[in-house]
C-alpha cells in the first residue's frame, strides 16, 4: 500500500482548460485522461488524497467518476466541493471527508494537508511537508514560492510546501507519492 496525492482534477470544468492551459482538445479528453493516469499510477488498495475541487459536475455524473476511480479515496475538501457533498451517495464513496488532515511518518515526520497553501504551516521547522491545491500555475502559486525562497534565503529554514495540482508539470496529470513530488526539485 502507498500514500498518493492530486489536487484540482476539476473534472468536467471546461473554463480549467483554458486556465490552466490544460493540453486537451475537450473536457472529455481530459476527463478520459485523468481517470486512466489515476488507475495507472493508484492500486485498488492504496490510499489516496484528493486536495480539493474533485468535480464540476453535477453529483450523479461526479459519483460515476468517483466510483471509476482506484484507491481508497480521502478528500480535503476545496472551494467547489460544498455542493457536490450535500449528496450522501458521493459522501459514502470516500474514506473520509475533512477540510485538513495531519499524517505522521516514521521518525515524527509528517505531512500537512489542505486545499489551501497554509506558508507557516504545522511543524514546518521540523522537516514535515504540506500538499496543497487551490492555487493552480497563478500569481498566488509564484506568491508561495516566493515565500518558500525567502524562508530558505533569509532565515535559512526549509520550506517543504508543494502545490499538487493535477497541471504542474510534476504531477502531470497523475496522482503522484509524496518522494515523487518532493524529488521534483
Amino acid at each position: 500500500m502507498a500514500y498518493y496525492f492530486i489536487a484540482d482534477t476539476h473534472f468536467g470544468h471546461e473554463n480549467a482548460l483554458a486556465f490552466d492551459n490544460r493540453p486537451f482538445k475537450t473536457i472529455e479528453e481530459h476527463d478520459k485522461a485523468l481517470i486512466d493516469n489515476w488507475n495507472q499510477a493508484v492500486g485498488l488498495e492504496d490510499e489516496i488524497f484528493i486536495l480539493g475541487d474533485i468535480s464540476w459536475y453535477n453529483a450523479s455524473k461526479t459519483i460515476e467518476i468517483v466510483k471509476s476511480l482506484n484507491g481508497v479515496k480521502h478528500l480535503i475538501m476545496g472551494n467547489h466541493d460544498k455542493k457536490l457533498l450535500k449528496n450522501r451517495v458521493l459522501q459514502s464513496l470516500f474514506a473520509e471527508i475533512t477540510a485538513y488532515k495531519e499524517l505522521t511518518l516514521s521518525e515524527g515526520k509528517g505531512i500537512v494537508l489542505s486545499h489551501y497553501p497554509i506558508p507557516c504551516f504545522n511543524n514546518h521547522y521540523y522537516g514535515w511537508v504540506h500538499l496543497y491545491g487551490h492555487v493552480h500555475k497563478s500569481f498566488e502559486w509564484n506568491m508561495m514560492e516566493r515565500v518558500k525562497f525567502e524562508m530558505e534565503a533569509l532565515y535559512d529554514k526549509s520550506c517543504l510546501m508543494f502545490n499538487c495540482g493535477v497541471m504542474m508539470d510534476y504531477m502531470d496529470y497523475t496522482p503522484r507519492t509524496m518522494e515523487e513530488i518532493v524529488s521534483h526539485t
